[in-house]
């Protein structure tokens, strides 16, 4: 299917690695220019290299999103490289641990705003463009906003909110024709996963026993099959379909994982 996004500038926020890697080399070869916003440098360097070798457009922006300020920019920088902004995809976070029992309000404050002001920051100052364009806006949740997870409430609630303000912006947005989706993935083998899964005494066993509860394959969700769906909401393909959480997971969070 011709997805109908060449030339497309799309904004992807920690676009350099894990599933935010993935989604850049999705849009990059449906011929749209991937705008990899991520702290990394590395990364996005290499990323960006890795693309433009293979003959596709990439630009990035090196900047850690701390403040509505660095939204601003980052915005800015992505209108003066490409002249036009046709998607965002909200993207970057972290699993930060910060708990009830072991946490407190100032790192649950913390934690919100490392994982969720972004998301609002970067969709409001980016919503001009997106005007003129009629663009679509991705965000990236999680199960964990719907099965929690323990010890991760920080996350979660940041997650919880990100779909909320899928459905709120999709209101809000409608007399624009700019669309509003989230992805939630589950279970997804990236590097900052596999570091998490080496900080159990078995490794191995502990993945072992993850993967026998995602009832599809009893595999994990590949990065590419998040990009997959993330790059066909992005697209003129999916013009209507607004509002929605959209599960690729294998069937985790639905299906009985007893099977």
């Amino acid at each position: 299917m011709h997805l109908e996004l060449q030339d497309k500038a799309i904004l992807i926020s920690g676009g350099a690695a894990g599933i935010g890697a993935a989604i850049s080399r999705a849009c990059a070869a449906e011929g749209a220019i991937p705008i990899l916003l991520d702290r990394n440098e590395d990364a996005a360097r290499a990323l960006a290299a890795e693309l433009r070798d293979s003959g596709h457009r990439c630009e990035v922006i090196l900047l850690h999103l701390q403040s509505p300020e660095d939204c601003r920019l980052a915005v800015e920088d992505a209108l003066q490289l490409c002249g036009r902004i046709d998607g965002l995809v909200n993207n970057a976070g972290i699993n930060d641990s910060v708990g009830l029992e072991h946490g407190d309000p100032d790192r649950f404050a913390s934690s919100l705003h490392a994982n969720l002001m972004h998301y609002y920051a970067l969709a409001h100052y980016a919503l001009p463009a997106l005007k003129l364009s009629h663009g679509s806006i991705v965000n990236i949740a999680s199960k964990v906003a719907l099965t929690g997870q323990g010890n991760t409430s920080g996350y979660a609630a940041a997650k919880g909110a990100q779909l909320a303000l899928t459905r709120e912006w999709a209101v809000e947005l409608l007399p624009y024709g700019i669309r509003v989706n989230a992805v939630l993935p589950a279970e997804v083998m990236t590097p900052l996963y596999r570091s998490w899964i080496a900080g159990f005494p078995e490794p191995e066993e502990k993945l072992r026993s993850i993967e026998r509860n995602i009832p599809l394959g009893h595999r994990f969700t590949t990065p590419e099959e998040i990009a997959a769906t993330v790059v066909f909401l992005l697209s003129p393909r999916s013009s209507h379909t607004t509002g929605q959480h959209l599960h690729v997971d294998g069937g985790y969070v639905h299906l009985d994982r007893a099977l």
